[in-house]
């Protein structure tokens, strides 16, 4: 039992400092019945030195000693794994791996966020019930630096959902409130103001929620992944980085602990709606104070965290154009994959960028986007999910006037197995 509890210990001789990776905060409250996201730093990393796997157990072996400090030493190569046989909850799912490299004056550092999936909070209530220790740890192992791997221990403490857990969020749904039927894509006439749109958050603690309404114009840069993460999300130095769209209103709303909320989204009248083309609506969400779970940065910085999210918060798409476009791109939206540009029909010239977007259906893990002219494949991609977007090289339809092409899009679940495909549409050469 007593190998449950974290044990003070003074043991850095001079010389062996490089050797030791500090994390803060080194200790943290989290849901007990849900996920639950908390921004960290692993400081003073050596030179190489990489997270290689992330982990949670509920019981750690003797050998594991760390201190209030949040240090640890580091545990031979031949310990492949610091915690008791048969307390191992479950593995940091790749998709929810938000480790980065940050730098903090001297110190290479690594930021984390660590994403406690609700499987991991379930087991570790399970034990705490049958009478084990209600806290259990979230281990890094990192690989490369000097001394041989290294394991460094954070406490999760189990709190309910309230004040006392750091301010995150768990999800977050966006929609147009179209009578009948909710919506995230919508067609519109040129010129024609926008139904207004909510979003649902689902979240932990209690926190200012700060943050800003913006949207992409047709033409603009499509947002990469890091612009749609929540400021707190990411390294303090990365965070002014994000690129700004185009401003359509701010926002802030103090969230008490109830765990969830819906707010308003937009005024419909300032979003533009008079250029042709897709847009998308961002919801953009700053950095807020958080006492809970404040990360030390290790060079008198401290990373505020609330607010963090462990997923890119997801868009609204609108379309606006003709009434002849329109007509088109409503009458080739059938089944589960709605394809939105080019639109049927389109002309196309010769070596410009051709994009194509959709309107993304959630069981997908991959879309294949196929383009073909004379039924021979001239261009098969894999696009992630996300940007509901791909960009395709300027030589597809290099030296092709008057040639018609077609495409289509093809979504693959986890197993790699298609089950869902679009009609074919055609565009021009011109």
């Amino acid at each position: 039992m007593g190998s449950r509890f974290f044990l003070l210990l003074v043991l850095l001789a001079a010389g062996t400092a490089d050797a030791v990776v500090g994390v803060n905060p080194f200790g943290v409250n989290v849901r007990s019945s849900g996920p639950t996201s908390i921004f960290l730093t692993f400081q003073a990393l050596d030179a190489g030195e990489v997270p290689v796997e992330a982990f949670w157990c509920g019981e750690l072996q003797p050998a594991v000693i760390a201190g209030n400090t949040g240090l640890q030493l580091p545990i031979p190569v031949q310990t492949s794994n610091p915690c008791v046989p048969g307390t191992l909850y479950g593995s940091l799912p790749l998709r929810h791996d938000r480790a980065r490299t940050s730098t903090s004056g001297a110190f290479t550092n690594l930021t984390d966020v660590m994403t406690i999936p609700a499987q991991v909070a379930r087991r570790a209530y399970q034990d705490a019930a049958a009478g084990a220790n209600s806290a259990f740890f979230y281990v890094r192992r990192f690989s490369g630096g000097a001394g041989g791997d290294k394991y460094v221990v954070v406490t999760c403490r189990m709190a309910g959902g309230g004040a006392r857990v750091p301010f995150s969020l768990i999800d977050v749904r966006m929609q147009f409130d179209v009578s009948g039927q909710p919506a995230t894509v919508l067609v519109v006439p040129r010129g024609t103001t926008l139904p207004p749109s909510s979003v649902r958050l689902y979240y932990n603690g209690s926190g200012v929620l700060r943050g800003r309404w913006e949207v992409t114009m047709p033409g603009d840069p499509e947002p990469t992944e890091d612009d749609l993460l929540t400021e707190a999300t990411l390294p303090v130095e990365r965070r002014a980085l994000q690129r700004r769209f185009t401003l359509i209103e701010r926002f802030e709303h103090f969230l008490p602990p109830s765990g969830q909320v819906t707010l308003p989204g937009p005024d419909p009248r300032r979003l533009p709606n008079l250029a042709d083309g897709a847009y998308k609506i961002l919801l953009r969400v700053e950095a807020s104070t958080e006492r809970e779970g404040a990360s030390n940065t290790g060079a008198g910085r401290l990373a505020q965290s609330g607010g963090v999210a462990g997923f890119p918060l997801p868009v609204l798409r609108y379309y606006v154009g003709g009434p002849g476009d329109l007509a088109a791109l409503q009458a080739g939206a059938s089944g589960d994959l709605q394809l939105l540009l080019p639109p049927p029909g389109a002309q196309l010239a010769g070596g410009d960028v051709v994009r194509f977007s959709w309107v993304e259906t959630p069981r997908a893990a991959l879309y294949r986007l196929e383009v073909e002219a004379d039924g021979t494949t001239l261009l098969s991609a894999l696009v992630t999910p996300g940007p509901a977007d791909y960009a395709a090289p300027p030589w597809l339809t290099q030296d092709r006037a008057g040639t018609q092409l077609r495409w289509r899009l093809v979504a693959v679940d986890g197993q790699g197995k298609a089950f869902a495909r679009s009609t074919w549409r055609e565009f021009t050469v011109r």
